[in-house]
């Protein structure tokens, strides 16, 4: 089976090719014309991507070695995300599918984060169950993954997403967009103990996020200081900031095991990127006896290589998508999920 996967949801138009569950091949292009504004300009995402799709995807099929006919498959991203970003890749997919008489199935943004760490080794029947921290810039969730399209959602944020806290938290030190990448190199050289920051949601008995008391203690620590002052402690405020982020995705982790007695863990989105978190579950799992995947750092943030793999298990499995699927810019993978086999409570691993 060889698909074609495509991905247009924020500021990047992507494609990709998985060939009989191996990546072939995974095309890039960003829109750097969105950096002046500190964030994405909708209009101009869509209008961008609609310049981009087709070369995009050529390139794709030309870097797998693959012919368009050759194709079994087709899968695109149908939310969450942009409306009319979702919709310019959305629509080239389904007209794809249609001329070719190929199977098309909507792959939901999320799901194709938890099918990331399997881009160098495709799953097997012992890959289950495991389970996925998934934190990106909209979403901080907690998976139990049993299988294709069994998923549980064990925990999510109660308001910002860490992705989101990174970027308010390098807003509010004067920093660049995107915030992770931005807090993260400045910490490199400060004292993530300078500031005794909260960890909303620590120790709490369920699996839920809380990250906006985080951004408000950062925002009263500021205020309280001179610019001069912020500027001299930069460092220092940037690292406590990101540990107390990187304590609470942890914690919440380590909740998450307690709670199923999994020890296959996985961690996904752009912030599963961030050197510092990786650092620290790693220490972690090594001292818990646990195995623990990242994607590579090509593929935490916004890509078509995901896509096209979701699309992959997904088709495998036998699911295909009506051609009437229509974007979702709000859609949540907790909502169209079928339950996990497996109930959530019960100690496996």
């Amino acid at each position: 089976m060889i698909v074609l996967g495509i991905e247009s949801s924020c500021d990047e138009t992507a494609a990709a090719v998985v060939a009989d569950g191996s990546l072939r091949s995974n095309i890039i292009t960003p829109q750097p014309d969105h950096t002046a504004y500190g964030g994405v300009v909708p209009e101009v995402a869509s209008r961008l991507h609609e310049l981009h799709i087709i070369p995009v995807v050529e390139q794709a099929l030309a870097a797998a070695g693959t012919s368009i006919h050759d194709l079994t498959g087709i899968a695109a991203t149908y939310g969450p995300g942009l409306a009319g970003a979702l919709i310019v890749g959305l629509n080239f997919a389904k007209g794809l599918a249609q001329s070719l008489s190929l199977p098309f199935i909507g792959i939901d943004h999320m799901e194709g984060h938890l099918w990331a760490n399997f881009l160098q080794d495709p799953p097997t029947a012992d890959s289950y169950p495991y389970l996925c921290l998934l934190a990106s810039g909209g979403h901080t969730h907690l998976w139990r993954v049993d299988g294709v399209g069994q998923y549980t959602l064990l925990g999510r944020s109660l308001d910002d997403a860490a992705g989101e806290a990174f970027d308010k938290g390098a807003r509010l030190l004067g920093l660049g967009y995107p915030g992770g990448p931005a807090i993260e190199a400045v910490a490199e050289k400060g004292d993530p103990q300078s500031v005794d920051f909260p960890r909303p949601m620590k120790g709490s008995p369920k699996c839920d996020f809380s990250f906006s008391g985080l951004k408000t203690a950062l925002y009263h620590h500021l205020r309280d200081l001179s610019e001069s002052q912020q500027l001299k402690r930069q460092r220092h405020i940037a690292a406590a900031y990101q540990e107390a982020i990187v304590d609470s995705l942890l914690d919440r982790l380590q909740q998450g095991v307690r709670l199923t007695g999994l020890s296959r863990v996985c961690v996904a989105g752009g912030v599963s990127a961030n050197a510092r978190l990786r650092n620290r579950l790693d220490d972690w799992a090594a001292s818990e006896n646990l195995s623990i995947s990242y994607p590579p750092l090509e593929f935490c943030t916004d890509n078509a290589a995901m896509i096209a793999m979701a699309g992959y298990v997904r088709l495998q499995a036998g699911d295909r998508s009506s051609l009437d699927l229509e974007v979702k810019p709000n859609l949540s993978l907790a909502d169209h999920s079928r339950p996990s086999q497996t109930s959530q409570g019960h100690a496996q691993g």
